[in-house]
């Protein structure tokens, strides 16, 4: 692997099937067979945030990758960029559950995830390393 380059996206392959089909799958079987009370309730939340950080992975390494900048992604960047994604829907559903959701939160919220990433890929960059 090139030192000036993201992880290639096969890379995250593993990981990501691992995620899809436990999410996916689980979202299938809990909708299908159990009752929306409080315990399957978070368990959807829960499967929710898998499968859509599951899905997510690949396409974040192909992105990152695609469009590289100065300082390349590591793994780790582009696993949590996954997991925000994953976090950022799976809060909007819950939201959404209780009916407070609004178009201005669905924006602020993403704005709060973007500008936590962009601070965090700062602090990454301005590390002094050897």
């Amino acid at each position: 692997m090139d030192s000036q380059q993201s992880p290639r996206p096969t890379m995250f392959l593993p990981t990501a099937v691992i995620l899809f089909v436990i999410g996916w799958g689980g979202l299938i079987f809990l909708v299908t067979s159990s009752l929306p009370t409080i315990g399957p309730r978070w368990l959807f939340y829960f499967l929710f945030f898998l499968a859509l950080t599951g899905t997510a992975l690949p396409f974040v390494a192909f992105l990152n990758r695609r469009f590289s900048s100065t300082s390349p992604a590591s793994p780790g960047v582009i696993l949590r960029q996954a997991i925000l994604f994953g976090i950022y829907w799976a809060t909007l559903a819950w939201l959404q559950s209780g009916r407070v959701l609004t178009v201005a939160l669905v924006i602020l919220l993403a704005f709060g995830v973007l500008l936590m990433e962009w601070l965090l890929r700062l602090r990454e960059r301005s590390q002094w390393k050897p």
